[in-house]
C-alpha cells in the first residue's frame, strides 16, 4: 500500500483524508485509532511517536509522516493531482476556504455535532452557542455557491473536500434542516457524493464504530 492513514471513523478530519485518497484512486489502508476508549492520541507517547498536536489524522506517505488535514491536502493535491488547484490565484482561493473550514466550518460543526451525540451532560448554552456559530459558518458557504456548483467552480478541488469531511455523516448527527435551510450546500453535498469511487465516511474508515449516545 502506498499509503496508511491513521483514523477513526467518527472523524470528518480523517475522512476528509480518506476521501481524497479514495476519489483519487489511490491505494491505501486505515490503521484504527481508538481515540474514544483510551484517548490515544492525547498520550505521550503518541505525541511524541504520531503529532506533537495530540490529534488525528495521520498519513504515512512511505517514510513521510504528515499531520493536519489541511496539510495533507495540500501534500495529497502535488501528488494525486485530481483535485488539486491550478495556477496562484486558485491555489490562494484553495488555502482561503481551507484556513475558514479548520477555523469556522468544521471547527464549529464537529464541536456542535460532538456536543450533541457524544458529550454526556452538555451545557444547552453551550450546544446553542455552537449551532448559531454553525449556521453563520454555513450561510457563508451557502452563498458561495449561489452561482456556481463547487467552491472555486466548475471543477472540485482540495478545498470542496475539506469543507465536505462532516458533511456526509448521518443528519441524524447533526440536524440542521438542511435541504430547507441551505439549498446550495446540499446540492453541494449531493454533487460530492455523485463522483465515481465516492463513499461515505463509516464505509471507508477503519475501525468499529461507536454511535452516539443520544
Amino acid at each position: 500500500m502506498a499509503y496508511t492513514l491513521h483514523a477513526f471513523p467518527e472523524s470528518g478530519a480523517c475522512y476528509k483524508v480518506a476521501m481524497m485518497l479514495t476519489l483519487s484512486g489511490a491505494e491505501w489502508r486505515g490503521a484504527w485509532i481508538d481515540y474514544f476508549a483510551t484517548t490515544e492520541t492525547r498520550t505521550p507517547e503518541w505525541r511524541e511517536r504520531m503529532s506533537v498536536m495530540g490529534e488525528a489524522p495521520v498519513l504515512d506517505d512511505g517514510a513521510l509522516r504528515l499531520t493536519q488535514s489541511g496539510a495533507i491536502l495540500f501534500h495529497l493535491g502535488e501528488t494525486l493531482p485530481t483535485f488539486a488547484p491550478e495556477g496562484a490565484e486558485e491555489k490562494r482561493e484553495a488555502l482561503r476556504w481551507i484556513l475558514f473550514d479548520n477555523h469556522k466550518f468544521t471547527s464549529y460543526l464537529a464541536t456542535w455535532r460532538f456536543l450533541i451525540g457524544w458529550a454526556p451532560d452538555p451545557d444547552p448554552a453551550v450546544v446553542a452557542f455552537f449551532r448559531a456559530r454553525v449556521e453563520g459558518a454555513f450561510a457563508v458557504v451557502e452563498k458561495q455557491l449561489e452561482h456556481r456548483p463547487f467552491l472555486l467552480g466548475a471543477r472540485p478541488t482540495i478545498a470542496d473536500l475539506s469543507l465536505n469531511g462532516y458533511l456526509h455523516y448521518p443528519q441524524s448527527e447533526w440536524p440542521l434542516g438542511l435541504a430547507e435551510r441551505f439549498p446550495n450546500v446540499a446540492g453541494w453535498i449531493g454533487r460530492i457524493a455523485a463522483l465515481p469511487g465516492w463513499k461515505g465516511p463509516y464505509e471507508l474508515l477503519p475501525g468499529p464504530r461507536r454511535p452516539p449516545i443520544r
